[in-house]
């Protein structure tokens, strides 16, 4: 077994220091020795080949376990340590192979239909709320965070989300707006009470996301201009002049890739604009992470503008602008990580030991893969006419500009220090 680790490690790992405590006892090195040192041992002999045979799914499941142990740093050192590598190191044969395979019977999977797309949701979204407060910012903003800055709070970067995504609607007073993904309400609640618009239909397949979306708008005095309700995105009809999906489309799943943008395409206005922030791939299609789609979104898939492009042809709808933001959920899972690290255990008492083991190793891979991988956010708008939308992209800070005004007059502004004064 230890010949089988030293040539699966020798592969992966040229710089930094990890040391692997193996399950014969004896201490393997790899790497220059450069760096703080990371050090992780297998519990027995099965978990060690377990990782050599499948890692893409068995480290996440043996760290849930206890069976991968993190004796110096932690489970994020790790990641970054392998994932930190230079350019050209390659994973050993097998699990090569083994990414072949996933990626040619990735088809046969992610049939999302409208009863398992509501199935997939609850597994992830009807967990128990005060999970979520734990990590996430006041508002719920559970996507990623525009940081304007390097300095900015989580609170500060999630604002300036909702106002880039709002700005970029270039929203007319009046104008009806459907909220694909609505999550638990906070950017249907700021396009109606500070953006502008005239009312606001947001959908959701999670009770929980639904009831909380509800409660809100009604503290808010807002239910007479946003409406939320539990329906898939296939059943929903009508004309609207928006139409934004802030982080929903990772779960249309492969093969509703075309049926979402012709159902868009049939719900928007002549003049309507749209826009699509989604995770993706920036360099080609791969199949989903066998772990992420076990453990934490079922039936996801992170799409690569290859793919989604010729949909978007097809379904006659014009893009007018796109925008790749790069490390900004980096920051924004650091943030969630540390947040939540600080709070474990309370989490603990949620739920427990392994459950928090697995949230912490979602957090620190997605985190991982942002910073050193080929996964990015990908901002499309589009459009059913050339001229919907402005024709340059000043429109897009003067708006912002506006929406700062707008949230200071309403008394919605964050403080620097990251405490929001008021919020709907």
């Amino acid at each position: 077994m230890d010949w089988l680790l030293k040539l699966a490690f020798d592969q992966l790992v040229e710089r930094g220091s990890l040391i692997i405590r193996a399950p014969s006892g004896r201490t393997l090195t790899f790497g220059n020795g450069q760096g703080a040192p990371v050090a992780i041992r297998f519990v027995d002999r099965r978990a060690a080949l377990a990782l050599i045979l499948d890692p893409d799914l068995k480290l996440g499941e043996l760290y849930m376990d206890g069976r991968l142990v993190v004796e110096q740093g932690d489970i994020y050192d790790f990641l970054e340590l392998v994932h930190d590598q230079p350019a050209g190191l390659r994973k050993p044969l097998l699990g090569r192979l083994l990414d072949r395979a996933r990626l040619a019977l990735r088809w046969l999977s992610h049939r999302n239909g409208a009863a398992r797309s509501r199935r997939n949701v609850a597994h992830h979204y009807d967990l128990d709320g005060r999970l979520y407060d734990l990590f996430l910012d006041s508002d719920r903003q559970y996507s990623c965070a525009y940081y304007e800055s390097p300095e900015a709070t989580l609170e500060e970067a999630q604002s300036a989300k909702r106002r880039h995504v709002a700005a970029k609607l270039a929203l007319r007073p009046g104008d009806r707006v459907l909220d694909i993904g609505c999550g638990w309400g906070g950017l249907g609640l700021y396009l109606a009470g500070t953006a502008g618009a005239g009312e606001v239909l947001g959908v959701t397949l999670s009770e929980e996301q639904f009831a909380t979306a509800q409660r809100r708008a009604k503290e808010a005095g807002l239910d007479d201009a946003v409406r939320f309700e539990m329906r898939d995105y296939r059943a929903v009809e009508g004309r609207f002049d928006r139409i934004v999906s802030v982080g929903m489309f990772e779960h249309v799943g492969l093969h509703n890739q075309r049926t979402f943008f012709d159902k868009c395409k049939s719900l928007l206005t002549e003049d309507g604009v749209m826009l699509l922030h989604t995770i993706g791939l920036s360099d080609g299609p791969w199949f989903t992470n066998p772990w992420i789609d076990k453990y934490i979104f079922p039936g996801g898939h992170l799409p690569a503008l290859s793919e989604l492009l010729p949909w978007i042809e097809k379904s006659g709808l014009v893009l007018t602008d796109v925008e790749i933001l790069r490390l900004h959920y980096a920051s924004t899972l650091r943030d969630w990580r540390e947040r939540f690290m600080a709070r474990r255990d309370e989490a603990v008492k949620l739920y427990d030991e392994r459950f928090c083991r697995m949230w912490e190793f979602y957090l620190a891979g997605c985190e991982a893969a942002f910073r050193w991988r080929n996964v990015v956010v990908f901002q499309l708008q589009l459009a059913r006419r050339q001229d919907a939308a402005p024709l340059t992209r000043n429109y897009i800070e003067q708006a912002e500009d506006a929406l700062r005004r707008a949230e200071a007059e309403a008394g919605r502004a964050v403080r620097p220090e990251g405490r929001r004064l008021a919020s709907v």
